[in-house]
């Protein structure tokens, strides 16, 4: 039986009287890789967040490897690789030193540096400053760090955003090899990246989670002949009342 690498129950994130995540319960396993799916504003950014203990939920727990990060908070930390929507990065540090800070703050070896360099193929801009990059790279970046220690659950928020089409391949690719050993949570609203990368998907509208299950499933249960005809409801009802 796989194991189970991440545990959300009854997460529920408040802003006053909104519901940015409701009442959010599911659990992953060793070889899943689920795409976090819905409209701009659907609180998977924000779900994704309080995973990763960036932000804290307003109730409910998250279990990592069986533990409670509420009261484990490094264990967390230890077993999350995690990339934040928009790539936050010391701009000023070149690419090698930004991945042997980030090695240092996770306890982890200068070797590990230079595997996620050649994983993720940025060695032909190690020796650059985070600033001179274009997006892709920055981006590549942000994925090498990521995977630095080699964590068992990898929380991805709009892995491929800013690559051309032969990066996005080679990221897919990796994502997919990795996911065999890993739990993988991939926030998108590429319906083309859950179709193709991912064995699972978990459908997100208001805060709540309206559909989970693999796509044959998901387009059964809702007697759709494709996933966009799905995801157009869900965007179209905040259209409506926008």
């Amino acid at each position: 039986m796989a194991e189970e690498y991440l545990k959300v129950e009854n997460l529920y994130k408040n802003y006053g009287k909104i519901k940015a995540v409701n009442n959010v319960t599911f659990s992953a396993k060793k070889g899943e890789i689920i795409a976090l799916l819905g409209p701009n504003g659907a609180g998977k950014s924000t779900l994704m967040n309080m995973i990763s203990g960036y932000l804290s939920p307003s109730s409910g727990d998250i279990f990592v490897c069986d533990k409670n990060i509420k009261n484990n908070p490094l264990w967390g930390k230890e077993n999350i690789g995690f990339l934040p929507e928009g790539s936050p990065l010391y701009a000023d540090l070149t690419v090698n030193d930004f991945l042997k800070y980030m090695a240092e703050l996770r306890g982890v070896s200068y070797k590990n540096v230079e595997k996620v360099i050649k994983t993720a193929k940025i060695e032909n801009v190690a020796l650059q400053k985070v600033e001179t990059l274009s997006k892709g790279y920055q981006r590549r970046v942000g994925f090498a760090q990521s995977i630095l220690s080699d964590p068992p659950l990898l929380l991805l928020d709009e892995p491929t955003d800013g690559l051309d089409p032969n990066q996005k391949k080679h990221i897919r690719n990796l994502i997919s090899q990795m996911g065999k050993d890993k739990t993988i949570l991939i926030s998108t609203h590429l319906l083309e990246e859950a179709e193709n990368v991912c064995n699972r998907i978990i459908m997100i509208n208001k805060g709540m989670v309206v559909a989970d299950g693999t796509l044959k499933d998901i387009l059964e249960k809702n007697n759709k002949n494709n996933l966009e005809e799905i995801f157009y409801d869900l965007a179209g009802d905040e259209g409506e009342k926008a």
